[in-house]
């Protein structure tokens, strides 16, 4: 049977964030005129960032951090066969969400201070010297192989995890919805209206806090 797990403004969350990823690797390869987009796909991510955050506080049961903390022993022990069929994230799932949100947070955070040592800058790159938008520069530069290399351990996790475990993890996230075995004795989450309509407001309230925000830093 199955339950709801991920509640829809977790799983649109999910996924308007691979597309701005994707969005953001390839436009900051074309280079040229199309580091505007590049630019406007990390603004982005920060938007949906600071509503996973936010949400990782107030949304449904298994949106939330409390539903799985980081704990590099249990990942290990999961790793070594421990059983683990609680509903969302298994502990070595969330120490691979927690390092993908901590690499994303870093990335927009230092491109905010970026150039590109030709006619795009990131919006508070006039609030620090050349030297350190060059170093915050190198740092996001950098920061890129990591990210690609925790997107690649996510990848083939899902890989693994569909072909040999034989768990669909791609179609619950885009469902909401887990298989378990013994389901009736699980707890779903709740994903009514008002929890969609909450997600709406939160994410809202973080596109106008971004448009302000960039309003009042952008060189007049």
């Amino acid at each position: 049977m199955k339950i709801r797990v991920w509640d829809l403004p977790t799983r649109v969350f999910h996924w308007a964030l691979v597309l701005c990823i994707i969005g953001s690797v390839v436009t900051v390869n074309l280079g040229g005129n199309w580091m505007e987009w590049h630019f406007r796909f990390g603004y982005a991510i920060l938007v949906l960032l600071l509503f996973r955050l936010t949400w990782g506080f107030v949304g449904s049961r298994y949106a939330r951090f409390s539903s799985f903390p980081p704990s590099p022993r249990a990942a290990l022990a999961y790793l070594r066969g421990l059983p683990y069929a609680a509903p969302g994230h298994s502990p070595l799932a969330a120490l691979s969400v927690y390092a993908l949100l901590l690499a994303l947070s870093f990335q927009v955070v230092t491109g905010l201070f970026s150039n590109d040592a030709i006619m795009w800058d990131g919006p508070l790159r006039h609030w620090v010297s050349n030297e350190v938008s060059d170093w915050l520069t190198s740092l996001h530069k950098a920061n890129r192989v990591v990210l690609l290399g925790l997107i690649g351990l996510h990848l083939s996790a899902i890989a693994y995890y569909a072909w040999i475990k034989k768990q669909a993890l791609v179609k619950a996230m885009w469902t909401g919805d887990q298989e378990f075995d013994d389901a009736q004795t699980r707890v779903a989450a709740h994903d009514n209206a008002q929890v969609r309509w909450g997600g709406l407001l939160v994410f809202g309230i973080f596109v106008a806090v971004f448009m302000l925000f960039i309003t009042l830093v952008s060189p007049s």
